[in-house]
């Protein structure tokens, strides 16, 4: 017998049952110890059920238990909230608020009372505040670095009148406000400069992350209007918190003259954080330049700047969320870096923790005590007092220095976005308790439909003043120029989709027009990147355009819902052909995708191949993933789906006839033979062709001015070989998803492939 072979097997066995031994007899004689100790065993009452559902209840209630149950109801309520703010062209933070009013006494508490003294009792509410506040830390440290603060030194001067009007005019409108408010809903014992103050800044604050987000959206961030309003929005933001620390300072304070020693140590922190953190921080990221990640080291240093920063300022008195602002906005200025940085923190901060700060918004939120029809007239009030502060102050203003009415209005609109940064604004404002839990209920309303309102206002104010020119319908046209348009997600597949399209109008000289466009998902971008970040997508698409000595016309747009986005511009623009890439994530679009921010890929030769021979199903039945239904679903255009298998050029093409309605593939090969030169084969699976005396004479016709450039094939049965030496197969939808059903074994062989889909 081979012992060898068992040695394994044999020290496993020894080993495990010496020790258990061992564990044994410690046990048995450690037992005889207790009686010295005089130690009486505990015993139970009740059954053994009994005590499982005692201690299970106990377990429920433990403060970690039940925290992190309170983290997946809010993260899940916030997505979901957000997920159809989203589909209603709604910024995100809109649901996310939304949600956490949900959550609060105004809704959840009112109708489940049991439930929400369950999930959320007073006692642990301090743990959802102290994680909100680390949430709120990330997040102000993302807000300071996507500030770009050289293009506020280029263009302040350009924006610095409008930036500072929509702050001073709104601000001195809530001091006015705050006269007639004042005695009813201030709280005992607050002066009125200190309510005063915390009321001009409300109507003050916009919310730069959600404008930015907006202007990239709707595609300005490349015109004068949304540079403009981007260095308006940052300038707005730098001067509002600066603001808003002074008015801490006074609030503690008591008086200016109190507070006038923690504005000179707000003024020296500052000054130490721009002449010396700064420069510090800048040799420490110049260590890092040109590389694609960040070292652990470096990544500490980072982290202790924000805690120290943030730290610093709240033992000053001007609160921890200033200092991780200012952080942030001291950052080393490298794109690359500033990016790789965000990245990390990015999901932790805005997914997991942030949300927790709109619940515990929420749940000091009372909507039910604005009960009679008085409160809900001073809420009115106070929304129109915010409104015309900010969207009347700026448009008025930019018009005042020259900027025609719809843009001026535009502005106006932009500026008067709140979101998140005034909820910030409201919790310090609860929190010193300068805001009564009345007046916070109201202004919270204000923050909610001051930012709700920007989409339909902007939406208004383009349909009053209409333009002879859409952004997105830009590239229309009304010439007989055959129309390409090629969308891509990766920079690889917009080159390759480039090449295709090279195929199909290579000879047509200036009767072609070929656009090159990628919509990328909004949330990818930052909104001092997005620059490089389309130069980041297009390069391989330029690259190749000049390799191919072919004129492209590039298109980019910042969208939250891609296949929509896609299918209007493709409606609106007069194309002739859409050209596409299969490989679109299968959960991306979907409820389940946006609450779980599934990205999974799917769709590459292996994995279909898996699928065809019953080893999977990606497509649950469907020839196409989601994101390409949807497009073939809401597009009035052919369609052209690349299946990519290292598409180089379309010089051999097969094209197999199923049925009567295929015919219109020839239509393509035509055009292939025409500008390409390529190599066709039909294969008449039908047996139809010949028989059909249009068909005979459209392959006649391309014979006689491309001789032996077309064949027919009768064969029944395809070799591997033959389909292996084919670069490009062409088949219609109903046919690929003929062969899909039918497990085709075509499929472990075929090239690259065209499905053309005709409208």
């Amino acid at each position: 017998m081979n012992l060898g072979k068992y040695k394994n097997l044999i020290f496993y066995i020894t080993t495990i049952a010496v020790f258990s031994a061992l564990m044994y007899y410690f046990i048995i004689e450690g037992q005889t110890l207790e009686v010295k100790e005089n130690i009486v065993a505990k015993t139970s009452s009740g059954s053994t059920w009994e005590n499982f559902l005692e201690s299970f209840k106990t377990n429920l209630h433990h403060p970690l238990a039940l925290l992190l149950a309170q983290i997946v109801t809010i993260i899940i309520t916030a997505r979901l909230f957000g997920w159809i703010c989203m589909k209603i062209k709604q910024p995100t933070v809109i649901g996310e608020m939304i949600a956490g009013i949900v959550l609060g006494p105004s809704l959840v508490g009112m109708y489940f009372p049991e439930f929400s003294t369950f999930l959320f009792p007073k006692e642990s509410l301090g743990n959802l505040q102290f994680l909100s506040h680390i949430g709120l830390i990330l997040f102000m440290y993302i807000v300071g670095m996507e500030l770009d603060l050289s293009v506020l030194r280029k263009k302040a001067h350009d924006a610095v009148v409008i930036s500072h009007a929509s702050i001073i005019i709104p601000f001195a409108l809530g001091i006015g406000l705050s006269y007639f408010v004042y005695q009813e809903f201030a709280p005992d014992g607050i002066q009125f400069t200190s309510f005063a103050l915390f009321i001009a800044i409300s109507m003050s604050i916009t919310a730069f992350p959600v404008l930015a987000r907006i202007v990239q959206e709707r595609n300005l961030q490349k015109t004068k209007l949304g540079t403009i309003v981007i260095t308006c929005a940052a300038a707005d933001d730098i001067t509002a918190w600066c603001i808003l620390a002074a008015v801490i300072a006074i609030v503690k304070a008591g008086s200016f003259t109190s507070s006038i020693y923690v504005i000179i140590m707000a003024i020296t922190y500052v000054f130490l954080m721009i002449k010396i953190v700064r420069p510090f921080l800048k040799r420490i990221g110049d260590l890092q330049a040109g590389k694609n990640t960040i070292s652990k080291p470096m990544v500490a240093i980072f982290f202790l700047t924000l805690i120290l920063s943030a730290y610093a300022t709240e033992v000053i008195g001007i609160h921890a969320l200033f200092g991780a602002f200012m952080a942030g906005a001291i950052m080393p200025e490298n794109t690359k870096f500033r990016t790789l940085f965000i990245d990390k923190v990015e999901d932790v901060a805005l997914v997991l923790l942030l949300p927790l700060f709109f619940v515990f918004t929420g749940l000091r939120t009372q909507i039910g005590l604005l009960n009679d029809s008085h409160l809900w007239m001073t809420a009115g009030f106070i929304i129109m007092t915010a409104v015309l502060g900010k969207f009347a102050g700026s448009a008025l203003t930019a018009r005042f220095v020259g900027i025609n009415w719809k843009e001026s209005l535009t502005i106006g609109a932009l500026m008067n976005t709140r979101g998140l940064m005034e909820l910030i604004v409201l919790n310090i404002g609860y929190d010193l308790g300068v805001l009564s839990p009345e007046i916070f209920a109201m202004l919270v309303i204000m923050a909610l439909f001051t930012t709700f309102m920007t989409g339909p206002a902007l939406d208004f104010i383009n349909f009053i003043f209409k333009s002879k020119k859409d952004p997105d319908e830009s590239m229309q046209s009304n010439d007989s120029k055959y129309r390409v348009l090629l969308s891509f997600d990766k920079p690889e597949s917009g080159s390759t989709l480039l090449k295709l399209a090279h195929n199909f109008t290579h000879k047509m000289n200036g009767n072609k027009s070929i656009t090159a466009m990628n919509i990328a998902p909004v949330d990818e971008m930052h909104a001092y990147d997005i620059n490089e970040y389309e130069e980041s997508q297009f390069q391989k698409v330029i690259e190749t355009s000049h390799d191919l000595n072919l004129e492209v016309t590039t298109f980019f747009k910042a969208s939250t819902d891609i296949e929509s986005d896609l299918a209007n511009i493709t409606n609106k623009g007069h194309y002739d052909l859409l050209l596409i890439m299969l490989g679109k994530s299968m959960y991306e679009g979907s409820l389940l995708g946006r609450l779980l921010g599934f990205t999974t890929k799917i769709i590459n030769p292996e994995k279909l191949l898996n699928t065809v021979k019953g080893k999977g199903n990606i497509f649950n039945n469907s020839p196409f993933d989601d994101f390409t239904l949807q497009i073939l679903d809401k597009t009035n255009i052919p369609v052209g789906v690349l299946v990519e298998k290292d598409f180089k050029a379309a010089d051999k093409v097969f094209v197999p006839i199923f049925n009567l309605s295929d015919f219109y593939l020839l239509e393509y090969a035509k055009r292939l033979i025409n500008n390409n030169n390529s190599q066709i084969i039909i294969l008449d699976a039908a047996g139809q062709i010949r028989n059909n005396i249009e068909v005979k004479e459209l392959i006649r016709s391309i014979e006689q001015v491309a001789p032996n450039h077309i064949t027919l094939y009768n064969e029944k049965k395809i070799e591997k070989e033959f389909l292996n030496s084919q670069d490009l197969m062409l088949i219609s939808s109903k046919s690929w998803k003929n062969l899909i059903d039918t497990k085709s074994l075509w499929l472990s062989d075929i090239p690259s492939t065209l499905i053309i889909s005709n409208p």
